[in-house]
């Protein structure tokens, strides 16, 4: 099985040899509690999202992203921060690629689906805010969701 490993400045890294903008979403519920995965590729809770295709803009790839890998459709309401620390190597073992880190988070509210695990995602479910925190996710996330949960009102750049 194909899997992901992340990297934190860590010397045994491999080179970074792509950079490729993607999306994740923090989608919440009326109740405030916030859509998570299980990620297949690496067993981590993630919030939902991926890599922004030719064609289509980043509000745009959020929601495909989002509904692809949950059934929940969502709609976009801000923006988290922008996340490109070259330290934070991501290598995929199905074809060798090390990616540097390059992930818009934005948030987003649910307008209709319920979820459903995916390829991508074998659980899905809605997280009370207050759990989050209990669930096995990579460092990149918790940093994050944290920023999200926080709720500074000015996004994160780094």
């Amino acid at each position: 099985m194909a899997r992901r490993i992340d990297f934190y400045d860590d010397p045994q890294a491999p080179a970074p040899n792509s950079l490729v903008p993607s999306v994740n979403v923090v989608v919440t519920n009326e109740a405030g509690d916030i859509l998570l995965i299980r990620r297949s590729d690496n067993g981590n809770w993630a919030v939902p999202g991926g890599a922004i295709d030719l064609g289509e803009s980043l509000p745009q790839a959020a929601v495909r992203e989002t509904h692809e890998e949950t059934g929940v459709l969502c709609e976009i309401t801000g923006l988290v921060g922008i996340y490109t620390d070259p330290r934070h190597v991501i290598l995929y073992t199905s074809n060798g690629e090390a990616r540097q880190e390059f992930s818009i988070v934005l948030t987003a509210r649910a307008i209709a689906g319920k979820p459903t695990p995916s390829s991508e995602a074998p659980e899905v479910r809605w997280v009370p805010r207050k759990a989050v925190e209990a669930l096995c996710m990579d460092r990149s996330m918790v940093l994050r969701i944290g920023h999200y949960l926080a709720g500074a009102g000015v996004p994160h750049i780094g």
